[in-house]
């Protein structure tokens, strides 16, 4: 094995979920790493602090269900290889029914803390404002959906592409100590969970057909953001739609979306169904804030105030943040790429995480690993093929790199059609359940496989 020192550093650019896990991955493999995150020196509209891995929307990675949920596969599969975001995420989870959600602060404090003390990794604080010099011969561009102005147009130049962008867009948060218990109740929707504390994670505040109505005419007249001109034609990622937006779409949308009234009894008045309900996960592990779930807007601070104080149980309600809306920007990965997420036309320069065109924490880090992988194997002198497509991370990185149409190429979340179908021994004309699990079973057997060395790699 060569020296040590004798490995030129990869330098990885953003400090969020994808690159704190590429640095991790590929220091953890011996090769030594340089970070480059330009906070604090140069903020940004959605983040609150200077650390790594800060999340600024939802504190959510969605499902932890590895046997039926692809982003529950995708959580089994990051373990396997050792992730260190999923790691920090099991150590601060927070109750969220069959989700997994984490105490946000403590988490992006320690994965900070490992970051900066990991002996491969040097991090480097400040804006990298162009293409990075030759001399950085290995160089993963994971600066997120808010990569900043000058390197957006750098690469829009380099690669003679318009960058695509959509709306994201924050939801509110909550004091818990003002929120009354009166009204709202805990329940996980259909009592999901294995504990008590897990099918009670959510707080649910229920609406009859009047509120209902009344809440539906409120966000339709409420005062919204407004776009600049460059802005009017950028689309929504259809995953994470204001709310308003989705009442635009039609008076019951919200009834048959984020407040689907199902799975729900009021334990106030059990004998009534409620018409609607607004629920609000937890988003710290004190149980001090709650988010509310599905509620990313784009109406002004004082609209929000007014508007999300009808629904019952959150008349008094005190916010520790207001819901916001932001531009993110990707690339058209299908047409600049290639399977190893190096860019065709100067293939030192890798992309990862949600620049990408994959959408979600989960999904961002998972690219960020492979990543950090690919670029350490290359340093270290051997080649690493992208995982299988039958795995979580396979899917992803083959819809990113080719699988997807490069002409309507959107923000796209794991999900299993991406997944290569079942063959027709297994999977047949199954229950949807059973069918999920033949994905889910194939795609650990697969990964376990790849991730196996060679008698010669040994």
């Amino acid at each position: 094995m060569r020296a040590m020192n004798s490995i030129a550093p990869i330098h990885i650019i953003g400090g969020g979920m994808a690159g704190s896990e590429a640095a991790w991955q590929a220091a953890e493999l011996g090769v030594p790493v340089i970070l480059h995150e330009m906070r604090p020196e140069v903020g940004t509209f959605a983040h609150q602090t200077d650390g790594l891995a800060e999340l600024v929307c939802s504190n959510s990675f969605r499902s932890d269900d590895h046997e039926n949920n692809a982003v529950g596969l995708l959580h089994w599969e990051m373990r396997a290889m050792n992730g260190l975001i999923m790691a920090t995420a099991d150590k601060y989870a927070v109750p969220a029914g069959g989700a997994l959600a984490v105490d946000r602060d403590p988490f992006s404090a320690e994965i900070t803390a490992r970051i900066a003390a990991h002996p491969l990794i040097t991090i480097d604080r400040g804006e990298i404002t162009g293409i990075p010099p030759e001399d950085w011969s290995s160089v993963i561009i994971a600066t997120g959906p808010l990569t900043s102005p000058a390197l957006a147009e750098a690469v829009r130049t380099l690669t003679d592409e318009s960058a695509l962008a959509f709306f994201d867009a924050i939801a509110p948060i909550v004091h818990f100590d003002s929120i009354n218990l009166d009204k709202a109740w805990f329940q996980s929707r259909y009592d999901k969970g294995d504990t008590e504390e897990e099918r009670t994670a959510y707080l649910n505040c229920p609406m009859d057909r009047d509120i209902y109505e009344a809440f539906i005419d409120a966000l339709l007249a409420a005062d919204k953001t407004e776009f600049k001109d460059w802005e009017q034609n950028t689309p929504y990622f259809e995953g994470c739609l204001p709310i308003e937006v989705m009442a635009e779409r039609g008076r019951e949308t919200l009834r048959f979306g984020p407040l689907k009234p199902v799975g729900l009894t009021n334990p106030h008045q059990p004998e009534k169904k409620p018409y609607a309900v607004v629920q609000l996960r937890r988003d710290n592990a004190l149980g001090t804030l709650y988010n509310i779930v599905g509620f990313q807007t784009k109406m002004k601070y004082g609209a929000q105030g007014q508007v999300f104080k009808m629904i019952p149980g959150l008349e008094d309600a005190s916010f520790a943040r207001l819901g916001g809306i932001h531009r993110n920007t990707f690339i058209n990965s299908p047409r600049l790429l290639d399977e190893s997420m190096r860019l065709r036309k100067m293939p030192r320069l890798r992309f990862a995480g949600q620049i990408t065109g994959v959408e979600g924490y989960v999904e961002s880090t998972a690219m960020g690993l492979l990543a950090g992988r690919m670029a350490a194997a290359e340093r270290l002198g051997r080649t690493l093929p992208p995982p299988p497509q039958t795995t979580a991370m396979g899917a992803l990185i083959r819809h990113i790199t080719g699988g997807a149409d490069a002409k309507t190429f959107q923000p796209m979340n794991v999900n299993f059609g991406l997944f290569p179908p079942l063959e027709s021994a297994r999977g047949g004309r199954k229950g949807r359940k059973e069918r999920y699990k033949g994905y889910t079973d194939r795609a650990k057997a697969d990964l376990m496989a790849w991730l196996t060395p060679t008698p010669v790699e040994a």
